[in-house]
């Protein structure tokens, strides 16, 4: 009798203990093809922005050739949400990395005749698609594997979004590195080769659907009616076009044009923010969740704080390069401060935007604001090369500094529409968790 009782206990046992090795195993696997896109995505931006440069086009023809690739971020973070619920995430990834390798393959095999504008920007608008497709079915798969365990949910979001900064950092670095080492086209086939293995230990490995696909899922869904979402997202272009704005194309070429530095040693220190940048986005959620538990939770007057704050670095980089103070010095130094308060400011929004809406519409709501995030990318990247080519004129620090001009305004701007953000949160029907929170 002892013996019939305990077996289904061992059986049941034995199932739990099996789901959640294949849990883990689906984790490592989804991480592991969001790692190998995002390294391959900030090593490619490197590897175009130089190349192009190096060959002689302006600023504003190196911008053009990410135009595609964040407009098309843009209409993927419109629609990726709703391919993800209509026919799956393991669907949706697997899209994401097959769309990377293509991407790849178009310039690392093409003619040097077709290395040119038009062919450039399908190209990268193919990576565009390619990243936020991956990014959004890995995002959202890992709260699927995780199951139910706060903790657990808690601590492998966190993995994956806090490195996402520091591989694309490591990306910037290698594209710069590979540029110098083997050249363009070569650097990208060991790339293309990265990505491929990527997706095929994917579909090799990960097993399950990663969630279930949804034919009655509605486009018209993923804009939002409430209006301190939109003010948020409002805030959240300018905020990301005033980075955007000299992080694209402006601060690069200054580095490799007025300052000398060769292309590993702008890719290093573009790397450097980027990963410090992430390093204090990490720490925030720890810092909110304290104050969560504390006397006050962050609200519209943090953002307006932060925003109106941040606007000062960018103007005290501009006038030490007018009055020709050390300008390695203002500039790195001043902008290793903007990243601090960017990141700050950044994480901020990312906890707003789930204290404004309802549990049961965040899904819907972090699109809406990933669409917004990427529409800033797209202002800024535009008029990062614009900007620093008409600021020429002025002399050869003269484009930097039009283009930190644009971030002040853009901050300020951010600011502005921070004011009109709810003062406190209001009742939600569900709680909020803070494992949401996006990068």
């Amino acid at each position: 009798m002892t013996t019939d009782t305990a077996r289904p206990v061992d059986t049941l046992d034995a199932a739990t203990l099996a789901k959640r090795q294949s849990d883990l195993r689906n984790y490592i696997l989804v991480t592991g093809a969001y790692w190998a896109d995002t390294l391959t995505d900030g090593a490619i931006r490197m590897l175009v922005l130089f190349y192009f440069y190096q060959l002689g086009y302006t600023p504003f023809q190196v911008a053009s050739l990410f135009l595609f690739y964040e407009l098309f971020g843009v209409i993927t973070n419109l629609f990726g949400g709703y391919l993800g619920a209509r026919f799956g995430l393991k669907t949706t990834l697997f899209m994401g990395l097959g769309t990377q390798l293509v991407a790849l393959s178009l310039l690392a095999f093409a003619p040097p005749s077709l290395l040119v504008v038009p062919y450039v920007m399908f190209a990268q608008a193919l990576s565009g698609i390619a990243k936020d497709l991956t990014k959004m079915s890995s995002k959202s798969a890992v709260k699927l594997v995780a199951g139910t365990t706060q903790g657990q949910l808690y601590r492998w979001v966190s993995l994956l979004t806090g490195s996402k900064n520091a591989i694309k950092g490591l990306g910037f670095f290698l594209g710069a590195l590979l540029l110098t080492l083997v050249g363009f086209q070569p650097a990208l086939f060991i790339l293309a080769v990265l990505v491929l293995v990527g997706l095929i230990s994917a579909v090799l490995l990960i097993r399950g659907d990663l969630g279930t696909a949804n034919a009655k899922a509605k486009f018209t869904q993923m804009f939002s009616h409430n209006r301190a979402v939109n003010m948020l997202a409002a805030a959240r272009i300018f905020l990301f076009g005033a980075r955007d704005v000299w992080f694209v194309v402006g601060l690069p070429v200054f580095f490799v044009s007025v300052l000398g530095w060769n292309f590993w040693q702008a890719g290093g220190f573009m790397a450097a923010w980027t990963i410090g940048y992430g390093m204090v986005q990490a720490a925030t959620p720890g810092l909110i969740r304290r104050r969560v538990e504390g006397a006050r939770e962050p609200d519209g007057r943090t953002a307006t704080g932060l925003a109106f704050g941040l606007a000062a670095f960018p103007a005290a980089i501009a006038l030490a390069l007018i009055s020709g103070f050390a300008p390695a010095l203002s500039v790195v130094a001043g902008l290793l401060a903007f990243g601090v308060i960017f990141a700050l400011n950044s994480a901020v929004h990312s906890y707003l935007i789930l204290a404004y809406t309802d549990s049961d519409k965040v899904a819907m709501n972090v699109g809406f604001y990933y669409m917004a995030n990427a529409m800033g990318r797209l202002a800024g990247t535009v008029l990062s090369g614009l900007l620093y080519q008409l600021g020429l004129q002025w002399g050869a620090s003269g484009g930097l500094v039009l283009c930190l001009w644009a971030s002040v305004a853009f901050v300020l701007a951010a600011g502005g529409l921070s004011l009109l953000l709810p003062a406190h949160t209001g009742p939600r029907t569900k709680p909020i968790k803070l494992t949401d929170l996006g990068e």
